[in-house]
């Protein structure tokens, strides 16, 4: 691992070593402990943020590992390319959560932590006795964050839902049908994400609540309600004054995207009846300068049509020639980037157990605190030390792990994993 991270020193790349201090974690958010009761994506997203806020979050995750620890390629086992940035700056802690000694166990854990983030329905959660009833019961001022499908109290609070359900429930789908008569997915998990970052939001603000008042509350996020707001932000246009349908025309035209070149491809994106001059002259229709549907306040209602008639006048040039007229004539626009090409400007990282990977940074910088990094821990390497912090016995965890109701990997190879 070491000859690897040398010859990554050579090519010129950034290569960072990280350590695990929790105990000089530093952010915003530094001194708050957050126990995540989530998995897959949605909510280990949302703790995800609050880490690199600088809050310590525990996972709880099955025996074994979570789900999310084999989504993808891995470059060690239970270290997929997903987890190594999903679960950074987070202690695992693997218990049987139906085992009545790890409820127990659980319990204790919240008695020493701020907020809990789970995306159980409530059945489950009144069947695991880890309901916010139950949970306040040791923790009076516990922040309780909620985040499943449909929201308590509706027909239903019970179903399940994943990103793909979502999306198609609040109008993704049907909008993506507009544009080419094909109802269609985001391709990213976007439900999830935006959810995600909206518990994040959430919880934060629930903490500072009680950081006023001294309360604690039951916080509830449904991810239909989530999506629906998000989606009809724009799309809410035709629901009151009619124009045939509800719908942000713009967004939904065919012709919205990048543009075909000589060469390529690429996205300009025209704001004023300026930049549409400019283009239209240089793509060979000067007949179009000044033309009507460019007027000030009639732009967003004729892109359809605009953005149609900018399509063979991009074609007309390479794509760095745009780029170079773009820029010249302030007119923003975008190269259709790669996955790749969009990571390669990333650090390296190096995992203790996994080796380099690509780090995908925390998008908010914060100036007034310290920015620590700890690495993606392997499934229940933090199971017996945080038991033995928040009071359990040698015994109890002992006959925990000897029944299988605990699990923690092996650290002898890596003690640089454990914080110290």
């Amino acid at each position: 691992m070491q000859d690897d991270c040398n010859q990554r020193l050579d090519r010129g790349e950034e290569v960072i070593n990280v350590g695990s201090p929790f105990n000089m974690r530093g952010g915003p958010l530094a001194g708050f402990r957050i126990l995540d009761l989530s998995s897959v994506i949605m909510g280990p997203y949302s703790t995800q943020i609050l880490a690199d806020y600088g809050a310590e979050i525990l996972a709880i995750e099955p025996v074994g590992g979570a789900e999310n620890r084999g989504m993808g390629p891995s470059l060690a086992e239970g270290l997929s390319d997903v987890v190594l940035n999903l679960l950074r700056n987070k202690k695992s802690i693997c218990l049987n959560l139906k085992d009545a000694a790890a409820r127990e166990a659980v319990l204790a854990i919240v008695k020493t932590c701020d907020a809990v983030v789970t995306n159980l329905r409530t059945a489950p959660l009144s069947r695991l006795g880890l309901t916010y009833e139950d949970l306040r019961a040791v923790r009076p001022d516990i922040v309780f964050c909620q985040a499943q499908g449909f929201r308590n109290g509706t027909e239903r609070q019970a179903d399940p839902a994943y990103d793909d359900i979502i999306q198609s429930e609040t109008g993704l789908a049907f909008a993506a049908q507009q544009i080419d008569g094909i109802p269609r997915l985001a391709p990213t998990i976007m439900a999830d994400k935006v959810c995600g970052t909206v518990i994040a939001g959430a919880v934060t603000a629930a903490l500072l609540h009680r950081e006023r008042t001294g309360e604690g509350q039951f916080v509830e996020v449904p991810m239909f309600d989530v999506m629906a707001s998000f989606v009809l932000v724009e799309h809410s246009a035709g629901l009151n004054a009619d124009q045939g349908g509800a719908g942000y025309q713009r967004i939904l035209s065919p012709h919205r995207g990048p543009q075909k070149t000589s060469d390529g491809w690429i996205n300009i994106m025209p704001y004023s009846r300026d930049a549409y001059n400019h283009l239209f002259k240089a793509g060979g229709r000067p007949d179009l300068i000044d033309d009507p549907r460019t007027a000030a306040g009639k732009l967003s209602a004729n892109a359809p049509s605009l953005y149609a008639d900018l399509i063979p006048c991009v074609a007309t040039r390479s794509t760095e020639e745009w780029a170079a007229f773009c820029t010249a004539n302030s007119i923003p626009f975008g190269r259709i980037a790669s996955i790749e090409e969009v990571a390669a400007a990333f650090p390296t990282r190096e995992h203790p157990v996994a080796g380099g990977y690509k780090e995908i940074p925390a998008p908010v910088r914060f100036k007034g605190t310290n920015d620590t990094h700890s690495p993606t821990p392997e499934a229940g390497v933090h199971t017996r030390e945080t038991l033995m912090e928040c009071g359990i016995s040698a015994d109890q965890i002992d006959d925990l792990f000897r029944r299988g109701a605990a699990f923690e990997a092996t650290r002898a190879a890596h003690p640089e994993m454990i914080p110290e």
